[in-house]
């Protein structure tokens, strides 16, 4: 209960100077202890020591939950490759994956500049029974938009909105971005137009982004 008021409070460092206390006491944890701490260290920016916590959570046979490798796998998302890994062992292993699993490592992906793993990781969730959310479709579109991608990035919007998933401002944005990025002036205002008449808000983002589609089109007028 301790680690857990330190891990919501943002107190990372005290939280982990508890969890040592416990192991010098020889005190034996529990899954949520270990995923509070692992939570703290996420919160704390700290990935290295996350994955730290882990691994000596294996060494202790305790068996990681699905929030124990949601958790690790957030904290890592600067360091995709790692938590690839981690992502890798979570299905290996058998330990059951839900949406936020998938997210994590599509926004990871997309903060590292793969979109094609982003895609696949995208078409992987869509081939389960696990339904994509506005997350999935946001951190997919961002990460076709940093790759250059503007066909797949409007084709993934085109998918949101048959599935009936509500696009909201950073789903707009990114296609519109990505239309930009590619030239594609004319669909990029189309587009800025749809959302304008439509109820999602727009942004600083999304006039500079539109602004940008009218400069590189000539369309200043």
């Amino acid at each position: 209960a301790a680690i857990s008021a330190c891990e919501k409070g943002g107190e990372w460092e005290r939280a982990l100077q508890l969890f040592g206390f416990m192991a010098c006491a020889r005190v034996r944890y529990d899954t949520t202890t270990a995923n509070a701490a692992i939570s703290a260290c996420e919160k704390g920016g700290q990935w290295e020591r996350a994955l730290l916590f882990f691994s000596v959570l294996l060494g202790e046979d305790i068996e990681p939950s699905t929030i124990t490798y949601n958790t690790a796998l957030s904290a890592c998302c600067e360091a995709w490759q790692h938590a690839a890994q981690l992502f890798h062992e979570m299905i290996q292993n058998q330990v059951e994956w839900d949406a936020i699993s998938f997210n994590t490592m599509i926004s990871a992906c997309e903060s590292n500049g793969e979109w094609r793993k982003a895609l696949w990781l995208f078409s992987m969730l869509a081939a389960s029974a696990v339904e994509s959310d506005v997350i999935t479709f946001n951190a997919s579109i961002s990460a076709c938009e940093k790759g250059g991608e503007w066909e797949k990035a409007l084709q993934l919007l085109h998918v949101m909105l048959r599935r009936q998933v509500d696009p909201g401002t950073i789903s707009f944005n990114a296609a519109i971005s990505a239309l930009e990025k590619g030239g594609e002036w004319e669909k990029a205002l189309q587009l800025f137009s749809e959302m304008v008449q439509s109820t999602v808000e727009s942004d600083i983002f999304t006039f500079n982004a539109a602004v940008s589609a009218c400069e590189k089109g000539a369309e200043w007028e």
